[in-house]
């Protein structure tokens, strides 16, 4: 194999492990932004369960598995976050709107960030494929005819593929 070839190898193998730890870390953003979208969703969905009349008795969560039981007056709202963790108190219709805007803004954003992950993942994909296209270009020493090729292959032991955890293509494929 020769320098360049060597350094080109090198070069791809850094780009493909920079950009697979970028898949990852792509991953976990989509992962964050749907746990905030299905906990709003739940949010949502306890604010419409409460009866316009009010509720009388009702067990409101506080972390940890704790709630506390509490009557909610028929004219009672909700406490929503409006941004820069200024709170303002909203009617309970009101305060579903504002989560159902933010929940279609998180739809947009997840799906920029999963066209991102889908482009990036691509990206790899020929760069993994460009390093095997040299690596299996440079492999046979020229010295060597076809026959003593596949003779020295046959006697190195069978190696197994081996995958990374989440991903699809490594560079031993």
């Amino acid at each position: 194999m020769t320098e360049p070839d060597r350094e080109e190898l090198q070069r791809l193998a850094k780009l493909v492990e920079a950009n697979r730890e970028r898949l990852q870390a792509l991953e976990q953003q989509i992962r964050n932004l749907e746990g905030i979208k299905i906990e709003q969703e739940h949010a949502m969905e306890a604010l419409g369960s409460i009866s316009e009349d009010g509720a009388k008795g009702a067990m409101v969560p506080l972390g940890a598995g704790v709630q506390i039981v509490a009557d909610i007056p028929a004219e009672a709202g909700a406490v929503v976050d409006i941004g820069s963790r200024v709170q303002a108190e909203k009617t309970r219709p009101e305060a579903i709107e504002i989560l159902r805007k933010r929940n279609e803004e998180l739809n947009g954003i997840i799906t920029s960030v999963r066209k991102e992950h889908e482009e990036l993942e691509n990206h790899v994909v020929a760069l993994a494929n460009r390093f095997n296209e040299i690596a299996n270009g440079t492999q046979a020493p020229e010295d060597e005819t076809p026959q003593e090729t596949k003779q020295s292959q046959a006697n190195q032991p069978k190696r197994r593929p081996r995958r990374k955890r989440g991903t699809e293509l490594t560079l031993d494929d």
